[in-house]
């Protein structure tokens, strides 16, 4: 199966792409995890912020939203990293990572990668060099750990 990535500034998204990246970030993070919240968050079009797309046959399979820097100490975020469904066990999450990592040292290479992971993901996110930085809290009734990953 070859995807196509798409590494895009909020403003090249088009209305159908946008829809897609909130439709899956609706099934996934709000009906399948059962989890009600607050998804649209006013940062998904916002300054110089970034949308990471795995597209096959014109269908999202997975995405990330990258957040740049609120100023020069402060780390580039990774958040809403989201694999569908019917694309599981193809290590598209693996893809998705090393793809999100490239961005982040592409657009803003002298700084820390952070990321607010579910605790159970630890292991997944510790492949990719991301380290501990937080005790576990709960973030919409589901755990979780801060996670910082050192600038190159």
């Amino acid at each position: 199966m070859e995807v196509y990535w798409q590494d895009l500034h909020h403003s090249d998204l088009s209305v159908q792409q946008l829809y897609q990246i909130m439709a899956l970030r609706n099934a996934v993070f709000i009906v399948e995890q059962n989890c009600p919240y607050q998804d649209l968050d006013g940062a998904d079009l916002a300054g110089e912020n970034r949308h990471l797309l795995a597209v096959f046959d014109r269908q999202l399979l997975a995405y990330a939203r990258i957040l740049a820097p609120e100023s020069l100490e402060k780390p580039v975020k990774i958040g809403r990293v989201i694999v569908a469904s019917e694309a599981r066990g193809l290590s598209l999450g693996n893809r998705l990572m090393e793809q999100a990592i490239a961005c982040c040292e592409h657009y803003w290479p002298q700084h820390k990668i952070f990321l607010s992971a579910q605790a159970h993901l630890q292991e997944f996110y510790g492949r990719f060099g991301f380290l501990v930085v937080s005790d576990s809290y709960l973030e919409d009734n589901i755990p979780h750990i801060d996670m910082v990953r050192a600038a190159k």
